[in-house]
């Protein structure tokens, strides 16, 4: 296989025989690592290697120094820049055009750029038209152009950015003369300041040899020269003629202008490199739907290599970090060596979202009368999370279990810190001061827990080191203000950045690595993931202050080189590559379309490859594009077991009764009622904020409720008179107080505290409680024979099954039983607009029916449970329904209504008018629950689907 580096070792060797004395450039240290291996195998006797470093370690040497921490320069550059504006904004609202400010500082010294002329103040346009001197006629042109479209803008926004365009240059020339002072630099700088003393370098004792370069800084480029004019410096180009003779190649940009250069042209060789071509390598590129399922392909891919071909000639590129992981659990048996050059973003790691959320539980952190309350969302996400979880699972699942049951959206620490030690440390309230030393405490206890996971360790492990080193950079700024929201922004700025290294043997197995890692490396099989338009090449402009016009007219990098840069990074994988994959994938990413990458199309249309040397495949991942199966369950031994506690025993056991909700459920779907009934698969329930209908509903209940039997107990007497309403208009607001207590498991003297929405409705509860009143005083006087918590009805219906006559119970709670003059009326509350018409009994039990009257039936079955419960009553039964939100029209009326047709409804008076039609379809309904026929299937309305809580099972709704 042909390798650049194993010939550029074989022939420095030759030409240079005492290696001792050479020392070899290159533009990263992994291609050094690459030609030391391939140097060590071609010497025949033993001898000294030659030093090996990168450009960066030459500039640094020459410099006598390396670069500050990008956080601390942007607290250095803060600070100057404070001296500077008249009003600076806070320091984290400065971090993110500091980061941009800085990267411009950097660019501008790596391409020796003028700073005080690109940063002059544009509005003295004359003085640029004067001092013309140093321009080319493109660079005059480009700037002229800039400023007729800066014309345009606004004249306020156009004085603002003049004023902080003109304060830039005196910013650049103070923070290099602060840096300067602090003997602090950033890289930049030191490549500059190499430069300008270029001259004072002395000749070195030993012979340098550049390897591998493609595009240069200015400041690269001038010591390069510098070094072959005056050192007689080597140079190695890593190239191919396939894309410098093509002038549309974006690839060979670079090259095409050194091979012009009167220093660098000579260097070039005379006959280019044909590997490419020569090569006619079998190119494949495979379109996938998922990003995800890229791991699977290449794990497939990897299956076919055989058991005497070397790893190291195989390599998987994955322009998508996230990647790494899913590609790793994808890889065959035969691949037992494996070597990751790529960093993974501790970003991704569980043990940064487990901080993420430690952070945000100190962002929602209040204090009520000196107790430290915690939001209830951060607590449960940090509830939930496996570090919680691993010694504590029980204490855990009861603080969520309370938590939700109280509906706590603000939890007290005492609640939390009562688990253990862990927990008192965890949840506590911080200043700003306490947050670094209390994050390394954490990690600490999250390292001892991680005691035999290696991978979580060395999470923790890199974490814990950037959260020092994040400290102490901090430590030194007392001059910054800071506040919790700032240390958490910089906390995720900082880590967004910082990746796990790998450990491992860098020169053996299978190569896993990012694009800008594989420079002149040489590989037989190249495997490409992600080979979309914005990934492979990435999209997105330049972040700077410096517009293009002005960064092209002034020699500073634009998108343009960019792309040329990772073209070259493309094609140079070519050079030895005999098979290509590429994978790149049809579905939108993050806004993005699934658009293969411009290389693919450039490839087919204009290599010269054999017939059938490149292939297209579509990779299909099996999906079922079917509508999903009709779900039913037929009723087995298990399940009348599970039917038999509804069935009334000899020895008259208590046994559970089927309630009007779990009838109607029946109705509605027999799928639902298996679930809820027979599976026992409660409905997922959450902390509520909002105060949601079936919470208000129950709060209405409970404050009716409460007003009247507390009114009755103090006046010991059941009647109310139209002279009781004063008082019990009185009574309605503690009684709200009280429900509430009762809603959320309050203690009776605990102080009830009301976020907004509560406090809303409570006062909304108020309004509809005294609307009831002003209905109850107009019907007044009435006794009230029972309400909602007093008694629950329940009776025995005899029903045929196939196992004979059953005695099936059938129970309920009626809200509330009064006695108005010889009617005996049965209220239902509802916080709904319940409709109170209906045509016939048969229609209430009618499942094909759409508009089936469900609170109709249920008020009637209150009738059936009353009646058997008091055979020898002889009054009327009349059903009825509040609707808290019609109640205050004028014509109100709670009562049932028969209606036929067009017809005016006639009012149900009373219940035993209808009482055998309805105990006769209430017996086919129980019957057909015991019927080994009739199975457990879903309703044939989906509509009614669409807020089921079980249809992710059904996939319907």
């Amino acid at each position: 296989m042909h390798s650049f580096l194993r010939n550029t070792a074989q022939d420095i060797l030759q030409s240079f025989p005492l290696l001792k004395d050479v020392t070899v450039v290159f533009p990263n240290r992994r291609a050094g690592l690459f030609f030391t291996q391939h140097l060590g195998k071609i010497i025949d006797k033993p001898q000294w290697l030659p030093e090996v470093k990168t450009i960066e370690d030459l500039f640094y040497g020459y410099a006598g120094n390396r670069p500050a921490d990008n956080l601390t320069l942007i607290f250095e550059l803060y600070k100057v820049y404070q001296k500077l504006h008249p009003a600076p904004e806070e320091f984290d609202r400065f971090y993110y055009w500091g980061e941009m400010i800085l990267k411009d500082f950097n660019d501008l010294d790596q391409f020796l750029a003028n700073a005080e002329k690109l940063y002059r103040d544009l509005s003295e346009i004359k003085e640029i038209e004067t001092d013309l001197s140093y321009l080319t006629h493109d660079q005059i042109r480009l700037i002229r152009e800039f400023w007729k479209s800066f014309n345009l803008q606004d004249k306020g926004h156009q004085d603002k950015f003049l004023k902080f365009w003109q304060m830039l240059h005196g910013l650049y020339v103070n923070f290099k003369d602060e840096l300067e002072n602090k003997r602090l630099a950033y890289g930049g700088m030191l490549y500059r300041k190499v430069i300008e003393s270029l001259e004072s370098i002395p000749k070195p004792d030993r012979q340098y040899v550049f390897v591998g370069f493609n595009a240069f800084t200015k400041t690269e480029e001038v010591l390069l020269k510098h070094f072959i004019q005056k050192f007689g410096a080597k140079i190695y180009w890593d190239l191919d003629a396939y894309y410098i003779q093509n002038l549309n190649q974006e690839a060979g940009l670079f090259f095409r202008e050194y091979m012009k250069d009167p220093v660098f042209g000579p260097t070039f060789p005379e006959n280019l490199p044909t590997e490419i071509a020569n090569r006619k390598a079998k190119i494949k590129t495979y379109a996938i739907p998922l990003k995800v399922n890229q791991a699977n392909l290449v794990g497939k891919l990897l299956e076919k290599i055989k058991g005497e071909e070397p790893l190291e000639e195989t390599v998987v590129i994955l322009p998508d970090e996230q990647l790494l992981f899913p590609t790793l659990h994808a890889m065959p048996p035969n691949i037992d060596k494996i070597n990751v050059t790529m960093g993974y973003p501790v970003k991704n790691a569980p043990v940064y979202a487990f901080l993420e959320g430690v952070l945000d539980l100190q962002k929602y952190t209040k204090v009520e009368e000196g107790k430290v309350m915690f939001y209830h969302k951060p607590v449960r996400e940090l509830l939930a999370s496996p570090y919680l979880q691993f010694e504590n699972a029980k204490e855990v699942q009861t603080l969520l279990k309370n938590i939700q049951e109280t509906n706590l959206v603000y939890v007290p620490q005492e609640m939390l810190a009562k688990v253990n030690g862990f927990f008192k440390m965890l949840f506590v309230k911080l200043s700003p001061s306490q947050i670094f030393p209390y994050l390394g405490e954490v990690i600490k206890r999250l390292h001892r827990q991680a005691s035999e996971e290696t991978l979580q360790k060395s999470y923790l492990m890199q974490t814990y080191k950037q959260l020092n080193r994040l400290g102490e950079i901090l430590s030194g700024q007392q001059d910054v203000g800071m506040s919790m929201d700032f240390f958490i922004r910089i906390f995720r700025q900082v880590f967004r950045e910082v990746k796990l290294p790998f450990e491992g043997e860098p020169l053996a197995g299978l190569q896993v690595m990012g694009v800008l890692e594989s420079r002149n490396l040489d590989f037989r099989r190249v495997i490409i993931c992600n080979m979309n338009e914005e990934s492979f090449p990435p999209g997105g402009g330049m972040n700077s202050m410096i517009p293009f016009n002005l960064r092209r007219a002034f020699g500073l990098p634009v998108q343009e080189q960019n792309d040329a840069i990772y073209a070259y990074t493309f094609y140079r994988l070519m050079h030895s590559a005999e098979e290509v994959h590429m994978i790149y994938t049809t579905a939108g990413d993050q806004g993005k379309a699934g658009e293969k990458s411009r290389y693919i199309q450039q490839m087919a249309e204009e290599m010269d490859l054999a017939e059938g040397a490149m292939e297209e495949e579509v990779v299909f991942v099996p999906v079922d594009l079917s509508k999903s199966q009709p779900i039913s369950i037929p009723k087995n031994e298990k399940i009348y077991k599970s039917l038999e506690r509804y069935v009334l025993k000899e020895a008259g056991e208590r046994v559970t009764a089927f309630s009007p909700s779990a009838l109607n459920v029946w109705l509605d779907c027999r799928l639902k009622f298996y679930f809820k009934y027979i599976a026992g698969m409660d409905e997922k329930s959450t902390v509520n904020e909002e105060v949601d209908p079936a919470v208000f509903g129950n709060l209405a209940h409970l404050s009716l409720e409460i007003l009247y039997q507390n009114y009755i107990e103090r006046k010991k007497s059941a009647v109310i008179e139209k002279t009781d309403f004063e008082r019990l208009k009185q009574l309605v607001f503690p009684s709200i107080e009280k429900a509430i207590r009762k809603q959320y498991f309050l203690e009776d003297n605990a102080e009830v505290k009301l976020n907004g929405q509560l406090a809303i409705a409570r006062d909304v509860l108020q309004k509809y409680v005294l609307g009831v009143l002003a209905i109850d005083e107009n019907t007044a006087p009435f006794e009230i024979i029972s309400l909602e918590a007093e008694k629950k009805y329940r009776t025995a219906v005899e029903i045929d099954t196939p196992a004979g006559l059953k005695s099936v119970a059938v129970g309920g709670i009626i809200d509330r039983v009064d006695r108005v003059g010889e009617t005996v009326r049965l209220i239902d509350y509802k916080s709904g607009t319940d409709k109170k018409t209906f045509p016939d009994i048969p229609s209430l039990f009618d499942r094909q029916l759409k508009s089936r009257n469900k609170a109709a039936m249920q008020t009637l079955l209150y009738g059936l449970l009353y009646d058997s419960k008091f055979p020898s009553e002889n009054s009327p039964l009349k059903p009825a329904i509040f609707n808290l939100r019609e109640i205050f029209k004028p014509d109100f009326n709670p009562y049932l209504q028969v209606k036929v047709g067009r017809t005016q409804g006639e009012e149900l008076n009373d219940y035993r008018y209808h009482r055998e039609d309805f105990g006769s379809e209430l017996r086919k309904l129980l019957e057909e629950v015991y019927d080994p026929e009739v199975p457990f299937d879903q309703t044939e309305h989906e509509d009614k689907c669409r807020y089921c809580p079980y249809q992710e099972i059904c996939e319907r709704g």
